[in-house]
């Protein structure tokens, strides 16, 4: 799928933080690229609309604003380009504590979001493979680390997990009936520049900034296999390189760094990055977060050669400095951040 300019990579989620990298990965070495994205109100959507702005600057991508569980809309669009080849679906409705104040928006993006893009993948006569985001959280209550594929996934310990775990279902379905290639990607707590403010190392920075308090979780000793976003798109397009086969051909891998770190490290770092002491208001450990994730890569490195190079240790510090760009920017802009 390397650079044919006679076909086109789909990415949903595309105004997103990991939709974002790939789409300019996919650019960079030359394919043509196809983005949708809701752009929804999750978290700041300057945020995306900075993040389309760079995209879309470039003359091979196209973007279309669409909702993925609006099914005649996606099904018009990939009828209408009949390039499409590769599918990387990464468009949900992220986070696990927002899934207490509104469940059924996961529903409606993770699971009819899901089996749409599942359905349009039937109509693309040139598809070779979908690659879709699952998410370390299906291992819920799991205590045997690291966290390996072949380990059970049936305590899931919030509906955002309970809702990725059923997309690495029906894609199991759809691999038996439909001979339809694809892989679930279960992602593990990714960070890096054009990330998501909702995820702690980015609230964190902008309290620390700021002088304000933040909220740690069991004493800051949760651990996180934090995931650095160039070790994410290497490994998202190696695997969109390698479609399955054989009888079954829908499998899911683990993508992370294969290093659990204690959130107590990612302060420390935050603190010696920005220069400035965090105010810690230590928490008890919400019922919707798991003790600690910790990836076993073996899997995806012998499929794709899938090797993380980033320790936590050199990626804040490259988060930071596009973080202390992005608030002088808002900041120039004579808006606050939401």
């Amino acid at each position: 799928m390397d650079g044919d300019c006679d076909v086109a990579i789909l990415v949903t989620g595309a105004a997103g933080f990991i939709g974002y990298h790939v789409a300019q990965a996919l650019l960079a070495r030359g394919e043509r690229v196809l983005g949708l994205d809701c752009l929804n109100e999750y978290y700041d959507v300057r945020l995306k609309h900075a993040r389309l702005r760079q995209l879309e600057a470039q003359p091979d991508f196209l973007f279309q604003a669409m909702d993925i569980s609006d099914r005649q809309a996606v099904f018009d669009f990939v009828d209408n380009h009949r390039d499409i080849d590769g599918i990387i679906h990464l468009a949900a409705q992220a986070g696990v504590r927002y899934s207490l104040i509104d469940p059924y928006a996961y529903v409606q993006s993770n699971v009819m979001g899901h089996l749409v893009m599942q359905e349009a993948a039937r109509r693309i006569s040139k598809l070779k493979h979908l690659v879709y985001a699952s998410s370390s959280s299906v291992y819920g209550l799991n205590r045997k680390m690291p966290f390996a594929e072949t380990d059970p996934v049936d305590t899931p310990i919030s509906l955002y997990a309970a809702t990725k775990r059923a997309d690495e279902l029906m894609s199991h379905v759809y691999g038996h009936l439909f001979q339809l290639p694809q892989t679930g990607l279960r992602f593990f707590t990714v960070y890096g520049p054009w990330g998501r403010p909702d995820m702690a190392y980015f609230s964190f920075a902008r309290a620390i900034l700021r002088g304000e308090p933040i909220n740690v979780y069991g004493d800051g000793l949760l651990k996180r296999d934090f995931t650095y976003i160039d070790d994410i798109v290497a490994g998202v397009i190696g695997c969109l390189d390698h479609p399955p086969g054989g009888e079954m051909p829908a499998r899911v891998l683990n993508i992370g760094n294969n290093r659990a770190e204690r959130v107590n490290t990612l302060i420390a770092l935050l603190e010696k990055s920005l220069e400035r002491r965090a105010i810690i208001k230590n928490m008890p450990r919400p019922a919707l977060d798991v003790e600690a994730t910790f990836a076993s890569v073996d899997a995806i490195h012998a499929l794709t050669g899938y090797a993380p190079t980033t320790p936590l240790s050199s990626g804040i510090p490259q988060f930071i400095a596009w973080f202390r760009d992005w608030e002088r920017a808002l900041e120039a802009s004579g808006s606050s951040s939401l």
